[in-house]
């Protein structure tokens, strides 16, 4: 496998959701489609990101209500993020040393794509099986 912009390997224009959404919404939008992150937008402006990890914590708190806690109590407001023309070597170290579930590939305030761990290991299977 080559090295070469994070663009390349990236999944472009992904699902998002917004900060007043609900986390019942959220668990529903990532099983529909089968994915476990989400950047989360206020006023179409990137300001988070929901995994499937940090939905199920709050969620199984006693006095949470999945269909009445917004998606902003569950999020990180700590994002990694990248330029498409981010070498794919450099989101892959920086990933590992501060494990970081995704890098988020962002122009400004638009979101162009999203790189996951799940991402990471379909790439290093795909070279091990050469």
């Amino acid at each position: 496998m080559n090295d070469g912009p994070i663009s390349r390997f990236m999944t472009a224009a992904p699902h998002t959701v917004g900060v007043d959404q609900t986390i019942t919404f959220a668990e529903a939008l990532m099983r529909e489609h089968g994915f476990r992150h989400l950047p989360v937008l206020k006023g179409g402006k990137l300001v988070g990101i929901v995994s499937d990890r940090d939905l199920g914590l709050v969620a199984g708190l006693n006095e949470v209500n999945p269909d009445d806690t917004k998606i902003e109590e569950a999020m990180t407001q700590s994002i990694y993020r990248v330029a498409s023309t981010t070498p794919l070597s450099e989101v892959l170290k920086e990933m590992a040393a501060n494990k970081y579930g995704s890098a988020l590939i962002v122009n400004g305030n638009h979101i162009e794509g999203i790189f996951t761990t799940h991402d990471a290991m379909s790439l290093m299977a795909a070279a091990l099986n050469g």
